[in-house]
C-alpha cells in the first residue's frame, strides 16, 4: 500500500480554441519566462521541464506511480515564473505529461474551473501526484467542493471515489455539521478492507479523522480499525505516526490534549 496523501491531523482533447473544463482558453500568449520571451507560455514551460528532467528523480517517482523526473522544488519555481495563466494551464494539462499537469495545477486558482471542469480534470489526471494536487490545491478550495464530494464519493471508479472520500475527510475536519457520520462509518466498515489501494487509503483517512474529531464515536472507530486491520503493517519511518487507526487516533488525540 503506497501513501497517497498526508495525514489530515498530524494528501484529452488537443488545444484549439476551447477545451472541456477550460472555458474560453486560447493557446497563444506572450510572457517572459525564466528570462526568455516566448510567444507561447506552455511551450516555454515544457522546454524548461525537459531541461530539468533527472533520471534519478524519475526512478524514485516511478516507484510511487508518478512518471516524471523533475524535482518538485524546481517544478514549483517554473510554475511561479510562469504565473497565473488559464490558457497555458489548459494546454499543459491537455498534454497528458505528468510534470506539465503539475505545473498547470499551480498556474490555476480554485475559482478558475466549475464542477464539470474539475470532474474532467480529475478523470484526466495522469498520476497519483496530479490527482492529489488537483484535489488539495484547487478542488478543496473551490465553490464546487461540496457538489463534487457528493458526486465523486459514489463514483464506480475507485480513483474518482477516493477524491470524494478526501473531500469528505476535509469536511469532517472543518465542517462536520450535516454529515451522516454513522453512515460513513457503516460504509467504511463494510467496504474498506477490500477496497483498492487509493480508495482504501482515503477511507482510512476519513475513519481516523472521525475518531480524532468526535469523542463520542471514537470507540467505534478504534473497534473498526482493529477488526479490519487496514494498514496495520504499514512501514512507518522513525518519528512518524503510523496510519493504522488504533495507533494513529490515540496518538493524535494525546498530542492535541497535551
Amino acid at each position: 500500500m503506497k501513501s497517497v496523501g498526508n495525514e489530515s491531523s498530524g494528501v484529452c482533447q488537443s488545444m484549439s480554441s476551447i477545451l472541456p473544463g477550460f472555458p474560453g482558453a486560447r493557446a497563444n500568449v506572450t510572457r517572459t519566462l525564466g528570462g526568455m520571451t516566448e510567444t507561447n507560455t506552455a511551450t516555454a514551460v515544457r522546454e524548461q521541464l525537459a531541461a530539468l528532467e533527472d533520471p534519478r528523480v524519475r526512478a524514485v517517482n516511478e516507484r510511487h506511480g508518478d512518471s516524471h523526473g523533475v524535482n518538485l522544488t524546481k517544478l514549483r519555481a517554473v510554475a511561479k515564473a510562469a504565473g497565473r495563466d488559464e490558457a497555458a494551464a489548459a494546454e499543459l494539462w491537455s498534454s497528458g505529461d505528468v510534470a506539465a499537469q503539475l505545473v498547470a495545477i499551480l498556474m490555476l486558482r480554485p475559482k478558475d474551473r466549475d464542477a464539470e471542469g474539475y470532474d474532467a480534470m480529475l478523470r484526466e489526471a495522469g498520476s497519483p501526484k496530479a490527482h492529489d494536487w488537483l484535489v488539495a490545491y484547487l478542488v478543496k478550495k473551490s465553490p464546487s467542493a461540496e457538489p463534487l464530494r457528493q458526486r465523486w464519493i459514489a463514483d464506480p471508479d475507485p480513483v474518482v471515489a477516493s477524491a470524494g472520500w478526501a473531500l469528505t475527510t476535509e469536511r469532517v475536519a472543518k465542517q462536520p455539521e450535516g454529515l451522516d457520520l454513522d453512515g460513513l462509518l457503516d460504509t467504511i466498515e463494510a467496504e474498506m478492507r477490500d477496497a483498492p489501494d487509493r480508495l482504501q487509503w482515503a477511507m482510512n483517512s476519513c475513519l481516523g479523522e472521525i475518531g480524532i474529531r468526535d469523542a463520542s464515536r471514537r470507540a467505534r472507530v478504534l473497534d473498526i480499525g482493529e477488526r479490519l486491520g487496514v494498514l496495520e503493517d504499514y512501514p512507518t519511518p522513525p518519528g512518524c505516526v503510523s496510519p493504522y487507526v488504533p495507533i494513529w487516533v490515540p496518538e493524535i488525540v494525546r498530542r492535541n490534549e497535551s
